[in-house]
């Protein structure tokens, strides 16, 4: 998936969910969808939970984390 594939998934909007990275016409956060496949869930019980997530949505939240977190920058302590 490339950016603007994810560009096409993922919107952020002050008045839905605090401003917070969501798929485009849900309030399911990349956020949650990141911390349930970290607790183990797999893709297809993510979407079995979440009927209106779609496999290409689950790709573009990682792959719009992956780019956030690209571009961060480390500060040495």
């Amino acid at each position: 998936m490339n950016t603007q594939s994810y560009k096409d998934r993922i919107t952020v909007n002050p008045d839905i969910m605090l401003g917070k990275s969501i798929i485009k016409g849900t309030r399911i956060t990349v956020e949650l969808i990141l911390k349930k496949l970290s607790e183990g869930m797999t893709f297809e019980k993510l979407l079995a939970a979440y009927p209106h997530l779609t496999r290409d949505d689950v790709l573009a939240a990682i792959s719009y984390s992956s780019d956030v977190i690209s571009q961060e920058e480390m500060i040495a302590t």
